[in-house]
Parts: C-alpha cells; sequence; structure tokens
C-alpha cells in the first residue's frame, strides 16, 4: 500500500484498539519497523496526530481525553480510483431507474451514496463535477428483457429467445439454459448452454427481442470449471474452446501504453533490445482480437500466425480500397 493508504491503516488500527502494538503495525502495514516509526513521527509532526507510545502496556495510542467530544480524524480523505469508479457508477445507475417495485428501498440507499461520495471533505456536488465517467460504447439493452433473463438465471429455468445475428442481419429463435450474465466493456452479455447447437454461446443482450421463460423445464447446468475453460480461454468475448496464440510487435512508442494494458488473463509481454514490445495472447475467434489489433494502425505488426497475419492484412486492404 502507498504512504496515504497507510497513515489511514494507523488511523483506523488507533481508534479500533485502546493499544497497537508495534509488531501489528508491521504486519497490517507490511512494511519494515523503521517505515512504520517514519509514518509515525509524521503524523504527529505534520499532522498534528496525538499518538503516544504507552510504556506501561507496551504499545501506540492517541492521546485524547475518553470524556471529550472532539475527535481526532485525519485530513483530506480521499478515495481510490476503483471506489469513486463504484460510487459515482452506482450514484448514476440508482439515478437513470425508472419507478417500479424497488422505488421505497432506492432513494435512501442513494441517499447513502452520495453520503459516503460526500464523506472525504469535498462535497458530492464538487465530485460529480470534476469527475467524469464516460460509457462510450454502452449499447441500451431492453429492461423488460434483462429482467426475464435474470429471473431465468436464478430461478434456473430455460429461456426461449430470439435475438439478431448483425453480421448477416437475420433473426434466430433458440432455447437455451442460462448459465450466467457477464457485462464486458459497458455492454451485457448472457452466456448460455444453446440447446440447438449442443454447446455454450455469448449472446449480446442488447440483440435478444424476446425471452420467454419455459416453466416446465429446469435448466441445463454447466460447472463454473467448465465455463471457463470454454468461454474463459480464448480473447474477450468471442471466446471458445480450441485456441491459439498471437504474437504481437508493438513500436516503442506504443509500447509505453501497451505494456500497462490488460488484454488477457493469460498474456505474456517483452521489451525487445530495439525497444519495441511483444505480446502474447490466447485467442479462439480473431473477431475481437483484429479490432483491438487495428486500432493500433501502424503500431502494431501481427508476427504469428500467419492465419491472424493475413486476417489482419485482408482488413486493412478492404478499408484503404475506401480512401483510393
Amino acid at each position: 500500500m502507498d504512504r496515504t493508504e497507510r497513515f489511514y491503516t494507523i488511523d483506523r488500527l488507533l481508534k479500533s484498539s485502546r493499544v497497537v502494538p508495534l509488531s501489528r503495525l508491521i504486519e497490517e502495514l507490511e512494511v519494515s519497523r523503521a517505515t512504520v516509526r517514519r509514518d509515525l513521527e509524521y503524523m504527529r509532526d505534520r499532522m498534528a496526530a496525538p499518538i503516544i507510545w504507552d510504556r506501561a502496556q507496551r504499545g501506540y495510542r492517541y492521546d485524547i481525553d475518553q470524556d471529550q467530544d472532539s475527535r481526532y480524524s485525519l485530513p483530506g480523505l480521499w478515495f481510490n480510483s476503483s471506489e469513486v469508479y463504484a460510487l459515482l457508477t452506482m450514484d448514476r445507475l440508482l439515478s437513470s431507474l425508472q419507478p417500479g417495485l424497488l422505488e421505497p428501498h432506492i432513494e435512501p440507499l442513494r441517499t447513502r451514496v452520495r453520503r459516503l461520495l460526500g464523506s472525504g471533505n469535498h462535497s458530492t456536488h464538487e465530485v460529480e463535477r470534476r469527475i467524469r465517467i464516460l460509457n462510450m460504447a454502452a449499447r441500451q439493452a431492453d429492461a423488460g428483457i434483462f429482467g426475464s433473463i435474470a429471473d431465468a438465471l436464478l430461478r434456473r429455468k430455460r429461456l426461449e429467445i430470439r435475438h439478431l445475428n448483425r453480421r448477416v442481419d437475420e433473426y434466430t429463435e433458440r432455447v437455451v439454459s442460462p448459465q450466467r450474465l457477464t457485462h464486458y466493456r459497458d455492454n451485457w452479455y448472457l452466456d448460455a448452454w444453446c440447446h440447438m447447437r449442443k454447446s455454450l454461446r455469448s449472446f449480446a443482450v442488447d440483440v435478444i427481442d424476446r425471452a420467454d421463460l419455459v416453466e416446465d423445464q429446469d435448466t441445463k447446468d454447466v460447472s463454473d470449471a467448465e465455463l471457463e475453460r470454454i468461454l474463459g480461454n480464448g480473447y474477450g468475448i468471442f471466446a471458445g474452446e480450441s485456441t491459439q496464440t498471437a504474437l504481437l510487435k508493438f513500436t516503442s512508442s506504443a509500447a509505453k501504453w501497451v505494456a500497462q494494458e490488460k488484454w488477457h488473463s493469460e498474456q505474456n509481454g517483452s521489451y525487445q533490445s530495439d525497444g519495441s514490445y511483444h505480446l502474447t495472447v490466447p485467442y479462439a475467434n480473431n473477431t475481437e482480437l483484429i479490432m483491438d489489433i487495428l486500432k493500433h494502425g501502424p503500431d502494431v505488426e501481427v508476427l504469428s500466425p500467419d492465419s491472424l497475419r493475413e486476417a489482419v492484412r485482408r482488413r486493412l486492404r478492404a478499408t484503404t480500397i475506401h480512401y483510393e
């Protein structure tokens, strides 16, 4: 944890325990004895924290009269990136809900979220004004359809769905056994066993225009391990059981960004002697991988396999036709 997190951890420990031994501070903060003592000294000298060493009880504590109403608190509490993202996202989602059965419960929940947002010595209004979350690629899913899918998923019932295949612009009807809902790149996907294809499939929820519960048929269950083996091995949402490994070469300028990005849980990356960056990622279906490769333009080259290299070359050639 960084220094600021250590300060708040020390503050929490001193407030929750009468006396905190040095050994516990070292264990909780996962730093050296010298670092703990430097942190304590900084809090005393720079933040006016009333921290003292209790010789009799062999530990640190706050030197605050318990009869006093006022208590020392650290200034400038702030959130880390994941916390502020979660709170702002929750506030946005709660404010966008249409009136319904949950309405009596939503407003108190939203009040609590907004109180948390304003708990860091900054008003909720100021946090919302200064921090933006843009979900540019989100596609709107029908609330009724989503509710039917979630109901079948949790009740373990089959669904008869009608969905649009965007590639061929045709609707298909099929019966599926819902396994899980996945929120990926700002959109919802239904992972389900397709009884027509006799295999696992992922369906974009926004292109499902009908979802009817099949009351008299329980779902076919697929284990978590099987779901991960088939849908978790490939690249992105277009996963599959049989995978290949892509080797991508990024220029030195692009490497500064790509080296910090998470493309896949099993990716491997390494800098080369010329400053370029090699990235390997497993994939089963190249659809989404090609889209991510193309967005880097001339800063990336597919080294292998040849099939992926050829697919990218064809896509680039088809693109340049528009500008010739």
